[in-house]
């Protein structure tokens, strides 16, 4: 099969209208190509290459065994059509980036758990809401992110309330702030799977955020020539700290 990746990215009803283009142009920079799903839109994941999980409303704690104890903003047909292709997308051995809210689906379609008031839990960690990159985040040592996008703290922008907390399997943390808050989650083998906290679409001046959609098309590149996907992405990512990426 020839030609740059197909991507399926998930979107929010309300704001999935402005949201999709900027993701869309960041997959085009890391070469591929893109499709916008939903909730009510046809959805096959044997027609794409890769997925993404978008941003946007919380996530019912009806998903991972809890209830409610803030208010939020929920949608269940979202939450039951991400779940389902979470888990189809690992079931197929196809590579998944989560964005905000993404980060947490994939760690509660893998079992794993939210903390529905974050920053309640976690005191000192700084409360931001602001798509500037305005919050520093650590990256762990001896992570794939810190391989994709290097291992100095980042700056990130910050839109959300809810946080992974219980991790799902065969899932690390990858990045945490300064409060102790994880920041981003990936899967440690095939296929492919990185959740970060951040809106990276928003970043896509910054070279390392570039990189983490580069690692997904990597990912998805590899997938649909039938190769390790993992072994893809450390690939990639050597050829850019060889260029230098890491250093804006």
């Amino acid at each position: 099969m020839t030609g740059k990746p197909l991507i399926a990215v998930t979107t929010s009803a309300r704001s999935g209208w402005r949201i999709y283009p900027l993701v869309a142009f960041n997959i085009w920079l890391a070469g591929g190509r893109s499709v916008r799903w939903g909730a009510g839109r046809p959805a096959d994941l044997d027609d794409v290459d890769g997925l993404i999980i978008g941003g946007g409303d919380d996530i019912s704690p009806d998903l991972y065994g809890m209830q409610l104890v803030t208010s939020a903003r929920l949608d269940p047909a979202r939450d039951a059509l991400e779940r389902r292709l979470v888990e189809g997308a690992i079931d197929r051995g196809k590579p998944v980036l989560g964005i905000c809210r993404g980060a947490q689906m994939i760690n509660v379609a893998l079992g794993g758990t939210l903390d529905q008031d974050a920053y309640g839990t976690y005191t000192a960690s700084k409360k931001l809401w602001t798509i500037l990159p305005k919050k520093e985040v650590r990256v762990c040592d001896d992570t794939r992110l810190s391989d994709i996008a290097g291992p100095a703290p980042m700056r990130v922008n910050a839109l959300h309330s809810q946080a992974v907390s219980d991790l799902g399997r065969d899932l690390r943390v990858a990045a945490h702030d300064r409060g102790g808050m994880i920041q981003a989650v990936e899967r440690t083998c095939d296929p492919f799977a990185l959740g970060v906290q951040w809106h990276p679409e928003h970043l896509f001046y910054a070279r390392r955020q570039r990189a983490i959609f580069g690692a997904l098309v990597a990912a998805a590149r590899a997938c649909r020539e039938d190769h390790a996907q993992l072994t893809a992405v450390d690939e990639i990512a050597r050829k850019a700290d060889f260029q230098g990426i890491f250093q804006g």
